[in-house]
């Protein structure tokens, strides 16, 4: 996955969760946040970003903020909270499946990713690890009730005979081990020992990050 036009800048601070001003060459400008999540310990003023332009001329905020490199550890994280998707469409693409799926309706929820395979029938749920500390990995940055739902979905659906499985796809180099982040969510951290136990497989999607693009370059688990 690659963007386009990337312009380096420097953090300044984010008013709110969506917004965050960013020191360019061309001024201050007031960009869009493309996370939600609280990235506490990536954007801190003075940090090194990256920009994109947005494609739509009429947004009131001209740039997306789509990576930062961490003050503490000069690593590069991308933060854009669609690429974890992207960069697992393409992966699976290039995955010998019959038929890829995106946005599949199962049970109440709706999966990132429906496949049908050699192996049979799969649902495959993507979550973005941004969080790290000390070399490893940690989800989620924030709770998410969503991320416990659909880990309840697809134990179900292990149950039913698919192969489902949930992708951790790691926004920066460095990090081989992701781990539930009780501290923060600690329903999501059982809900997860839950999944494990009726079957659903957790697969780390590690990437090869630069500013102007991501890359999921293997499968661990």
């Amino acid at each position: 996955m690659r963007y386009r036009d990337v312009t380096p800048g420097i953090f300044l601070e984010r008013p709110n969760r969506f917004i965050a001003l960013v020191e360019t060459s061309g001024g201050v400008e007031t960009v869009h946040v493309k996370n939600t999540g609280r990235c506490r310990e990536l954007l801190v003023p003075g940090a090194r970003v990256y920009l994109e332009p947005s494609e739509n001329p009429r947004r009131r905020t001209r740039f997306d903020l789509i990576a930062v490199v961490k003050p503490s550890t000069g690593v590069l994280f991308n933060i854009d909270s669609a690429a974890p998707n992207k960069v697992a469409a393409e992966w699976l693409a290039r995955g010998g499946y019959s038929k890829v799926v995106p946005e599949y309706s199962y049970g109440s929820s709706r999966i990132d990713f429906y496949m049908e395979g050699p192996e049979g029938r799969h649902l495959m749920e993507v979550k973005g690890c941004t969080l790290e500390v000390e070399g490893v990995g940690y989800f989620p940055d924030a709770p998410t009730e969503r991320g416990v739902k659909h880990l309840r979905e697809l134990a179900r659906a292990a149950s039913e005979g698919y192969n489902a499985a949930l992708a951790f796809v790691v926004q920066m180099e460095g990090v081989t081990q992701v781990l539930p982040n009780a501290a923060t969510h600690p329903e999501f951290g059982a809900a997860l020992a839950e999944a494990r136990i009726a079957g659903v497989d957790v697969i780390r999607l590690l990437c090869r990050v630069e500013p102007g693009e991501i890359e999921i370059i293997r499968e661990e688990r």
